[in-house]
């Protein structure tokens, strides 16, 4: 049995132009203690992460705890929506979970997000089967990758999930076996 814990990252201030570098707020470095509290009783032996700052400090306290180091992973980046004039941001994003080919100018369909990140997955059940990984990401990547093998993960579960929140995905030689949510910040 492979599990994969998909930790969303925790709350990050929006700053315009610093998507990737923008780290967690003083809740958010808060919540991350809570995180690494809940994930040192799972005998994790592997911490990956987005390259992305909040997605990276989130689980930064359970890595140190572990002496483990982060591999960061490009492909687990968030979604980038692009320009959607016309639209709010949850107007936006419901669209795009309604229409998996479609994109925004400059922007990403769920479908090739949905790819890389998979892809990705894909990577690590093969290199670490057997293992107990964490995995610092995004609410829509995961929402994404989730969706890739249980259809019921949608627009309405990204809407859902909070900042933190962590999945428990067991897999079983490549195949899902069980998604349990393990906590959230409500």
């Amino acid at each position: 049995m492979t599990i994969l814990y998909f930790v969303r990252h925790a709350e990050s201030p929006f700053i315009e132009g610093k998507e990737r570098a923008r780290g967690l707020s003083v809740e958010g470095v808060r919540a991350a203690e809570r995180v690494k509290d809940l994930l040192l009783k799972e005998d994790i032996d592997v911490v990956i992460a987005s390259s992305y700052q909040r997605a990276k400090d989130t689980i930064q306290p359970l890595a140190d705890a572990l002496a483990l180091p982060i591999e960061e992973y490009e492909d687990l980046r968030e979604r980038k929506v692009g320009d959607f004039q016309g639209y709010s941001f949850l107007e936006a994003k419901e669209k795009l979970f309604q229409d998996f080919a479609y994109s925004f100018p400059g922007g990403e369909s769920s479908t090739t997000a949905q790819s890389r990140a998979v892809r990705m997955i894909e990577e690590v059940l093969n290199e670490y089967s057997g293992k107990r990984i964490v995995i610092g990401t995004h609410g829509d990547i995961m929402t994404l990758m989730l969706n890739h093998y249980d259809q019921r993960f949608d627009y309405h579960f990204w809407q859902g999930t909070t900042m933190p929140d962590i999945y428990r995905v067991e897999f079983d030689e490549g195949q899902l076996v069980h998604i349990a949510r393990l906590w959230s910040s409500n």
